[in-house]
């Protein structure tokens, strides 16, 4: 039979078990708390810098942060793919001449079959299909070295032609500098095969730094009428209103529709 000393040694043994257990069930505890809350605080970083990414990507594309723009189009098409464009051939390598009408004002030009064939095959086609006439002429910018009228737009809004886009880039100066009355091809950022119907005229000499395609399609030049272009509409200015968020260009506050094309 237990003495009261072993008893009491028993019942002290059970207390310390007790005490051991409740310490063992409160660093579990304890542990999986700590563990609950590392896994909430890791979630929120996550989230955090999920957010933090998500606006500095629309920051630098869609945002104030996008960067100044370039003549271009909207949208692309895959690499090396030619859409609705007629063949090469078209243009018979040769200078074309003829009138571009804005409104009132008659443009001589020449288009450069020779060195820019696939953009200028792109107009004779668009000619032959009267697809310029009514379509506007969307963006105008008028800084020193930045100076340019965009027109041809299918929708006047400056989205591209999905049913028509070829490449490549052609005649494109290799200083960057495209001197007024140049008629260039507007494309996509970065994508050599995104030309289309938009073009630009060079209104004062004006600097474009190639991108990872390269520059941009010179298809020919205005040799008559410029001026007049100048003095009716670019010089009018940009409607504040649709200034983009570099502040560089924008619709003009002259409205601005092609009216007619010929080539021979």
């Amino acid at each position: 039979m237990a003495t009261s000393r072993q008893q009491r040694e028993q019942r002290e043994a059970r207390d310390r078990l007790q005490r051991y257990t409740a310490r063992q069930e409160v660093n579990a505890h304890q542990t999986k708390r700590r563990l609950r809350d590392n896994i909430i605080a890791i979630a929120g970083v996550v989230v955090v810098a999920a957010l933090a990414a998500t606006t500095q990507i629309f920051y630098f594309t869609a945002g104030p942060g996008a960067p100044t723009p370039e003549p271009s189009a909207s949208a692309s098409t895959p690499s090396g793919t030619n859409v609705g464009a007629p063949d090469a051939a078209l243009a018979e390598g040769r200078v074309w001449t003829g009138e571009l009408t804005i409104n009132d004002i008659e443009l001589g030009i020449e288009l450069d079959g020779v060195n820019a064939p696939q953009a200028t095959a792109g107009w004779v086609q668009a000619a032959a299909t009267d697809y310029y006439p009514g379509k506007t002429c969307h963006r105008l910018a008028t800084t020193a070295g930045f100076a340019f009228l965009q027109c041809g737009s299918l929708d006047g809004t400056g989205a591209s032609d999905p049913a028509f886009s070829y490449g490549p880039i052609e005649n494109a100066p290799e200083s960057g500098v495209y001197p007024a009355g140049t008629i260039a091809m507007a494309r996509s950022a970065g994508d050599a095969y995104s030309n289309g119907h938009q073009f630009f005229i060079v209104t004062d000499s004006t600097t474009l730094g190639a991108d990872a395609a390269g520059g941009y399609t010179v298809v020919g030049k205005v040799t008559s009428g410029l001026e007049f272009l100048i003095d009716q509409i670019t010089s009018k200015g940009i409607d504040p209103a649709t200034l983009d968020s570099a502040g560089q260009s924008g619709a003009p506050v002259v409205p601005a529709t092609i009216t007619s094309l010929t080539l021979r």
